[in-house]
């Protein structure tokens, strides 16, 4: 139950790239996310991972001011990793995973620390199984690469409609979850409908995000700009593709299951005061 803690990101991946790898679309955020970590120069992570017989079975990643973010664990081993978090003096403002993990986690966190969990963001992941495109398709067509400030305004618009840091600036945009990604358009005379994703990692590209600006919705732009990167990313060699969306959707639950998204598992993430 000892988990091994480092702040070296080239080490941690050594030691666990092919745990991470071995999961690819339950492990998507974790590997979009510590590649950009490799990448960047941001200090002061914390990289954990968990060993039984010489293999590594769960990983997890703290940035400065950020949620824990753990993969599946059982609730004997959440209580061990917040035990020994606890007693080397590392700080949560809480917790994101799996369903159950999230929840035993932030159990085991409270009973160490006294501190209350409060519920935050709940998200559901889906993977692409068989593509069906929408029939008939809406007018318009896909375009790729679109001028780079028309895909910040846009992020910035989504941004700004899903409760996220807005994009004011370049610096804004290279700190954000958006920048690294390809962006796709629907369009007619204009711009209807965008939809990102991510460079291709141990065959798993994830669409993100997906934005129809309101006066152009209930048209069946997002499903056919989803299907565009979908099919690209088949097209590149993907065997995972994947999404994610608020379970609380119903429309774009609804969408995403018609154009052949299967959900795999949910995720929560709680705060902790």
């Amino acid at each position: 139950m000892h988990w091994h803690l480092t702040e070296d990101v080239d080490g941690f991946l050594t030691r666990t790239g092919d745990f991470l790898r071995s999961r690819p679309a339950l492990h998507t955020s974790q590997l979009t996310r510590l590649e950009k970590l490799r990448t960047d120069e941001e200090k002061g992570t914390l990289f954990g991972h968990l060993e039984q017989e010489g293999e590594v079975t769960a990983i997890f990643y703290r940035r400065p001011s950020q949620r824990l973010i753990v993969t599946a664990i059982s609730a004997e081993q959440a209580d061990a990793l917040a035990e020994q978090l606890t007693e080397l003096d590392h700080p949560l403002c809480g917790v994101t995973a799996e369903d159950d993990t999230a929840a035993a986690f932030a159990e085991a966190w409270g009973r160490h620390t006294g501190a209350a969990a409060v519920p935050g963001v709940r998200v559901r992941l889906h993977r692409l199984g068989t593509l069906i495109p929408p029939d008939p398709m809406p007018e318009g067509h896909a375009v790729a690469g679109r001028d780079h400030a028309e895909v910040v305004r846009w992020c910035g618009e989504f941004a700004a409609a899903v409760g996220q840091a807005p994009v004011a600036d370049e610096r804004a945009w290279a700190a954000s979850n958006f920048a690294g990604k390809d962006f796709t358009f629907w369009a007619t005379e204009t711009p209807v409908a965008m939809a990102g994703s991510t460079p291709m990692l141990a065959g798993m590209v994830r669409v993100d995000p997906v934005y129809t600006p309101d006066r152009f919705r209930g048209r069946g732009y997002a499903g056919a700009v989803t299907v565009a990167v979908s099919r690209a990313a088949l097209a590149a060699g993907a065997t995972d593709v994947v999404l994610y969306t608020d379970p609380a959707n119903v429309t774009s639950n609804a969408l995403y299951r018609r154009i052949g998204y299967v959900p795999i598992a949910g995720f929560s993430g709680y705060d902790f005061a």
